[in-house]
């Protein structure tokens, strides 16, 4: 049994031991056991603040937080702290997409250029489609442009950089990720709708599914009083900065800002508990496995787990030995954040962070060796009886 193992066993049987057993459901043992580990990490770490929440289709099972939103301690993260949720917004923009192609607004299969028809790039530009774009496999150069979104030029400065891009694969055969071309899904959106992305998020997605306090922008974020400030390290410790407002500018990469309540919510809708805002079959074409992402199987703390890995249409799609999650993870100056969910198990996690770095992944893989550890597969008889949570 190596340390680890054994940390998460100790964690589990002082939970069990300190908890009556007919209290508590086994994903809220899960929980619980899982929130001891958590305190530890923030503790050993030094985190600034930390918060995390648990949910199943039926509702949230657990949510907890650490820490505070800035080096001052003045005030403590909770359940309703907002935190930028990085490249998990890219879940939110395939979530959006998916349901106004489901309402037929336009189509997966559809020609980037037929609805931005200044876009250009260094060949045939009429090979880009839609999911292209959301599935990371547009053929041209992986972060095509980052430096530019990091040096704050406006979005329509970049676009007009396109042009000088060529295919390094046809579209659809290999994996690259993008945050420039993936934020291209924006003006899509705002042309066949005539209405503003940020508009639709809260008009199809937060409102309808209660994320009181998820917005797009920052300018939102930073007017909120309860919003976790950013930290990077500096000589060892953790130092506040400012917020950064550039991957703001790319919104549908990077620009969703929730709190651990919202981000439940959001996984309940992933698992079906919100069928009337965002229908089963939406998810199941966002959570296909399209491209392989050979990279992903050697990240740390998932390497030992991941046996094949995909990325689908704003999701990634992790095969984890017999099992499957889909997942996200978001990384922006001064913030982390994760998110996966488990269908054959029925349950899933997000945890945000307002420090950098990569122990977010220690978090995440310790919840899921311990759910798999700790809770049966889900029959289908059990999905089909489960009553989904009102929108």
């Amino acid at each position: 049994m190596n340390k680890r193992t054994l940390l998460i066993f100790t964690l589990v049987c002082a939970f069990v031991q300190a908890t009556p057993l007919y209290a508590l459901s086994p994903e809220q043992k899960l929980a619980g056991a899982f929130e001891a580990f958590f305190e530890q990490h923030v503790a050993r770490e030094n985190i600034t603040g930390a918060a995390f929440v648990v949910a199943s289709p039926q509702g949230i099972i657990h949510v907890a937080a650490a820490g505070h939103t800035d080096t001052s301690r003045s005030r403590p993260i909770d359940e309703n702290t907002i935190f930028r949720v990085a490249s998990v917004s890219k879940t939110f923009a395939a979530g959006l997409t998916g349901v106004l192609i489901n309402e037929g607004e336009f189509g997966w299969a559809d020609r980037v250029v037929d609805h931005v028809p200044e876009f250009r790039i260094n060949g045939d530009t009429r090979q880009l489609l839609i999911e292209h774009l959301l599935g990371h496999s547009t053929g041209l150069v992986p972060h095509a442009y980052d430096n530019l979104i990091e040096d704050g030029v406006p979005m329509d400065r970049i676009k007009n950089q396109f042009s000088k891009l060529s295919y390094i694969c046809p579209p659809g055969n290999c994996y690259s990720y993008q945050n420039s071309l993936f934020s291209l899904i924006e003006p899509v959106i705002e042309r066949a709708t005539s209405q503003l992305y940020s508009e639709l998020m809260e008009e199809k997605i937060f409102r309808p599914l209660g994320m009181k306090t998820a917005s797009v922008g920052y300018e939102p974020f930073i007017s909120s009083p309860n919003h976790a400030k950013p930290h990077v390290k500096s000589r060892g410790k953790w130092k506040t900065v400012n917020v950064k407002p550039n991957y703001y500018r790319v919104a549908p990469a990077a620009g969703v800002n929730a709190s651990a309540l919202d981000m439940g919510q959001w996984l309940m809708a992933q698992m079906g508990g919100h069928p009337a805002v965002i229908h089963p079959r939406v998810v199941e074409t966002l959570t296909e496995p399209r491209i392989k992402t050979i990279r992903d199987t050697r990240r740390k703390h998932w390497r030992d787990m991941i046996s094949e890995a995909h990325y689908g249409l704003g999701w990634r799609i992790y095969q984890l030995g017999d099992e499957e999650i889909a997942y996200h993870s978001g990384w922006v100056s001064g913030f982390r954040a994760d998110i996966a969910w488990s269908n054959e198990h029925g349950i899933g996690i997000a945890v945000l962070m307002n420090v950098e770095g990569s122990s977010i992944n220690e978090l995440t893989t310790t919840f899921w060796r311990m759910a798999f550890d700790s809770l049966p597969p889900i029959l289908d008889a059990d999905l089909l009886a489960a009553t989904p949570a009102s929108p």
